[in-house]
């Protein structure tokens, strides 16, 4: 490999244009499909064979009404006051036209609505005094039937002719008795539902629900967007509206201020290590080239796959940040040996099969990680780890040819006036490294290790999830909707539960009530439920659905345990099943099985990559320091990401709301941190591997490879941590978790880790790190990750 990276490196060096045409070419290529093939993304996630997916299908097949999507719309008085007629008038207008929307199967009028349900409460009094009154009647015939044999029997004559009348009162009674336990069941269930208002008790606010043709995942932007526009097309004096997420949570921002602050503190530190804009320049150069492509080429495809919304944010993050990195190690690597006098050419080719070498074994690390997001079984996770590997790849060809072609027209340009007057005269050995002492060592292993088990402690209380209305930003339309909503009916309005109950058989006609009321009661005796309404049965009447609002939000503990309480149940008197959907409880189901998921996942990344790692260092004890060092950094910054998103440690400042950790984020780390902290392990203990194999006692080697790789990790870990701590800044809560946990697990592995607990554990094994049994050693091929053997044979 290195000999190869060689000659492709000189190659580059010598015919530099024609290797930038030929990424010119790939960019066209990108853009091109790009402007075909981009058909929007989806702000929606999913996750096959889930308990909620399952009630959805039943509900397609039974209920089809029930089964796409929903939103809300909310509509509220600026001034708090009562919504008048005319306001009503006007919002009763706007939903009598949105029928004829694309996808839209059903839009429910609020007042109309509350208007049905005084109706029915009256009707319910009605009945009863209209029953009082039969019930009047028939006692009265009763009396005067009774009056009527008393006499005929006084006379001796038979009654047998009151028979007849006898029975008509039996029968009366018996049907105005069926009528009003029929009437009882029906008030006995509107006072269930008493809970669930469309319009609130000061009248100041009212809900227009709008139901979808499509599921969630089916259904487009486009869609969406229709409605937005027809309720924003005729504002309604002194009333604003707003949206719910499931209408208006689109596709976040990509690239904002404090992703190019990020990028221009990376730049600060390209000069500060590099010497010149010119080099700094360089890396910046090629790293945003390579997210280009793959971005437009990634954005290309999602006209045939469903693509998150995150998707191509996650392959933004990685191709700044490893391809700023891997540019980074070969552009020193040359510039250090045009220092001491290389010819230019040879010295690219060099630096291309020497640092180059270890770019594309670091970025293998990367790609393995992410690919390995396949095997979860998550469709969404899985196609985001297949981008952003796509963007690792991009990074790394481009580093390894693209980089080789700029430095060889660039030649000593590279270098400032300064740099170019020392050529020939620097040296950048040190002779006078010295192995860290002993006791260091120890002292360095148990502090490390005790503060990151100390800022790993809230991993323990961690909670997944994935984010409703009171997590996007203050003043955006999907905030105020969640706000208003909640405080307007109560928090469980925001995320209401729909609750299907499949009786075996279905249901006898007479008795659909009392099973109704049945299956009501049951909920409604459930802890922490506010209201219960019956909302359908299917023509075989084989299925009844029913609306369940919790006391508290979506993301709520209280909420999660009544989803997982209802399920467990069991069946109900007459085999009735019960099953739990809505979107509240298909956000916990796939948080649930994401989160069951992620051991799995943590073993085959983990085992895959110790195999590269005792391949790259032939040695069997160096690839378990760095697994367990990085499983360190792992739970501390689990911990992190706790403390600022679920305890609210720092949360003011940021501008950021609680609640739990997005539920995908702990899986997404484990693959990217695992890849980027065996990136900095590589490039730190490849130095130390080749002074050892030249001949340096253990621990001096340790301390000569440290010596010889810190400053570079020091630069590109600083870098991924500007870069990744940009997306802080987003105004989307998702991309803000992102970009916090990769910058903190960054920062606390390169530094913490690979700077301080790596040397030091290194040096208390001494020559035993490098032990590998005489019978691997001899089948493992040699990679010469470090290039030492092409050095021996090319002379910069």
């Amino acid at each position: 490999m290195a000999e190869l990276l060689y000659r492709i490196g000189k190659f580059s060096a010598r015919r530099g244009w024609q290797v930038i045409v030929a990424w010119l070419l790939v960019l066209g290529i990108a853009v091109g499909g790009f402007l075909i093939g981009f058909k929007g993304l989806a702000s929606s996630f999913d996750v096959p064979n889930t308990a909620s997916g399952k009630v959805v299908d039943e509900l397609t097949e039974k209920l089809p009404d029930y089964a796409g999507a929903s939103g809300t719309v909310v509509f509220q008085t600026k001034d708090g006051s009562k919504l008048d007629a005319g306001q009503r008038a006007a919002i009763s207008a706007l939903v009598k036209d949105a029928d004829t929307l694309p996808d839209v199967s059903k839009v429910v009028d609020p007042f109309a609505t509350e208007a049905q349900r005084a109706q029915a409460r009256q009707q319910v009094a009605d009945g009863r005094t209209q029953l009082d009154a039969a019930a009047a009647q028939l006692d009265a015939g009763q009396t005067q039937l009774d009056a009527a044999k008393a006499q005929l029997q006084a006379a001796g004559a038979p009654t047998t002719a009151l028979d007849a009348q006898q029975q008509t009162i039996d029968q009366g009674r018996t049907q105005l008795a069926e009528k009003r336990t029929e009437l009882e069941q029906g008030s006995e269930l509107l006072s269930l539902s008493d809970g669930i208002r469309v319009v609130s008790k000061d009248g100041s606010t009212a809900l227009v629900n709008i139901a979808f043709t499509k599921p969630r995942l089916e259904l487009s932007e486009g869609a969406k967007q229709a409605a937005i526009l027809h309720f924003e097309s005729k504002p309604v004096d002194g009333v604003r509206v707003s949206f719910s997420t499931d209408i208006a949570q689109g596709v976040p921002q990509i690239v904002g201020v404090g992703e190019a602050v990020g990028v221009v503190f990376a730049a600060i530190v390209l000069v500060v290590v590099l010497g010149s804009l010119v080099a700094a320049a360089l890396p910046l150069v090629t790293a945003l080239f390579g997210v280009a492509v793959a971005a437009l080429g990634s954005l290309a495809f999602s006209g045939v796959v469903d693509m998150a919304s995150v998707t191509p944010v996650l392959a933004i993050m990685l191709g700044l940040a490893v391809g700023i990195d891997y540019s980074l190690f070969i552009v020193n690597r040359h510039r250090r040996q045009l220092l001491e006098g290389a010819e230019v050419h040879e010295s690219i080719g060099l630096a291309n099969g020497t640092s180059g070498n270890a770019v594309v074994f670091a970025g293998t690390t990367v790609v393995v990680a992410l690919l390995a997001l396949n095997i979860t079984g998550v469709p969404f996770l899985g196609l985001m780890g297949t981008v952003g590997a796509v963007a690792v790849i991009l990074a790394v060809l481009i580093a390894v040819t693209l980089t080789p072609a700029l430095l060889g027209l660039l030649g000593t340009r590279l270098l400032s006036r300064k740099a170019r007057a020392r050529i020939g005269t620097e040296r950048h050995s040190d002779p006078n490294v010295r192995p860290m002492r002993t006791w260091r060592a120890v002292l360095t292993v148990v502090v490390t290790a005790v503060a990151l088990l100390i800022v790993a402690i809230p991993a323990l209380s961690m909670r997944v999830g994935l984010p409703d209305g009171s997590s996007e930003p203050v003043g955006s339309t999907t905030y105020d909707a969640f706000t208003e909503t909640a405080d307007a009916f109560g928090a469980g309005s925001t995320g209401p539960l729909l609750v299907t109950a499949t009786v075996s058989g279905g249901v006898d006609e007479a008795n659909v009530t009392a099973t109704q009321l049945q299956v009501a009661k049951t909920l409604a005796d459930q802890h922490d439920v506010a209201a219960v309404a019956p909302i359908a049965v299917s023509k075989d009447r084989e299925l009844l659905a029913f609306q369940v609002v919790p006391k508290e939000g979506p993301n709520a503990v209280s909420t999660e345990k009544l989803v997982n309480g209802l399920r467990d149940l069991g069946p109900l008197d007459g085999g009735i099943r019960l099953g739990v959907s809505g979107q509240t409880a298909i956000n916990q189901d796939i948080s649930a099985n994401l989160a069951a998921v992620l051991p799995l996942y943590l073993l085959v990344v983990v085992g895959l990559s110790l195999i590269i790692m005792i391949l790259v260092f032939r040695s069997l004890l160096v690839p378990l320091i760095a697994t367990g060092g990085f499983i360190l950094s792992l739970f501390a910054t689990y911990g992190a990401v706790t403390a600022l998103f679920q305890w609210g440690w720092g949360a003011d400042a940021l501008g950021i709301h609680t609640g739990p950790v997005l539920s995908f984020l702990p899986v997404i780390l484990v693959g990217i941190l695992f890849g980027l902290a065996m990136d900095y392990q590589l490039f730190l203990a490849s130095g130390m591997r080749e002074a050892y194999v030249h001949g340096a006692p253990a621990r001096l080697a340790v301390a000569r490879g440290f010596r010889a790789g810190r400053t570079v990790v020091v630069a590109a870990a600083l870098i991924m941590v500007s870069v990744f701590g940009g997306f802080v800044f987003s105004d989307s809560t998702m991309i803000r978790s992102f970009g916090f946990g990769l910058a903190f697990g960054v920062l606390v592995d390169a530094f913490a880790v690979r700077m301080l607990l790596m040397p030091a554990l290194m040096h208390l094994l001494g020559r035993s790190a490098w032990w590998i049994p005489r019978w691997l050693d001899r089948i493992l091929p040699n990679v010469d990750v470090e290039g030492a053997a092409l050095e021996r044979r090319h002379h910069a």
